[in-house]
């Protein structure tokens, strides 16, 4: 009666073998033969490669002085055994030298995800509150009046422009409207129509100017607004910025 454990299990044997490498010669190709012709062993070898791959990358082989291996074979065979024992039991015995690195190495990986797991979260970071946008204001006059109420409102980024007064219409020049950072040279801000009130919404390289004690500043220019980039006419208006 054919003992079909023991088939089984030197079919274990011979896949955990082929899948570590450690046939060669007839051995291999029987193996390699056995795999393309039996799909149960095929897959007992794919099962044993993929149990080991992950350990390539994660473990460095150490590689023991021969005499200890010497002596548990002396220990283990004797030296009455006979030659195919000997080739048997050696080859048995690198098997379970591979598979205990491996499940060696299984374990150290393990203990290093429960220690993972078990570490503390960091305790989150109180969030810093940005201190929020004060709104400001503008009176732009000369010595005798108030010409322009100019009102900035940070947050929306607009400018709000109210003429309270009466400014005399000049259809040969503009108004132009500048920002003048405190020591720094003047930006324009566009020029100025007829209306009672207006609103620009500036840019954020604009915006990020109007500052507290920044100064807006009203000066008189061609129709289509200074050809420099700075007032090249007379300021008729200018304030500084405040907290409204």
């Amino acid at each position: 009666m054919t003992d079909e454990r023991g088939q089984t299990s030197d079919a274990a044997a011979m896949a955990a073998e082929h899948a570590l490498g450690l046939v060669t010669g007839n051995e291999l190709r029987a193996a390699r033969a056995r795999a393309a012709s039996e799909p149960n062993f095929a897959a007992e070898v794919a099962r044993w490669r993929g149990r080991l791959a992950p350990l390539h990358e994660e473990t460095e082989c150490v590689t023991p002085p021969p005499e200890l291996w010497r002596r548990i074979e002396f220990a283990t065979i004797g030296r009455s055994a006979s030659n195919d024992n000997v080739a048997i039991l050696r080859r048995k015995l690198v098997v379970w030298r591979s598979a205990t690195g491996a499940l060696i190495a299984v374990a150290a990986s393990l203990a290093l995800v429960v220690s993972l797991q078990l570490r503390p979260a960091p305790a989150p970071q109180p969030r810093v509150q940005q201190p929020a946008a004060v709104p400001m204001v503008a009176m732009l006059g000369d010595k005798r009046s108030i010409k322009v109420v100019a009102s900035w409102d940070p947050a929306a980024r607009q400018l709000v422009l109210a003429v309270p007064g009466q400014i005399p219409a000049d259809t040969a020049h503009s108004r132009e409207l500048w920002v003048i950072p405190t020591g720094g040279k003047p930006r324009s801000l566009g020029t100025m129509g007829a209306a009672k009130q207006m609103h620009l919404q500036l840019a954020d390289a604009l915006a990020d100017l109007l500052q507290h004690g920044a100064t807006i500043a009203i000066s008189i220019e061609p129709p289509e607004g200074s050809p420099t980039g700075a007032p090249t006419g007379p300021v008729i208006a200018s304030g500084p910025l405040t907290k409204a």
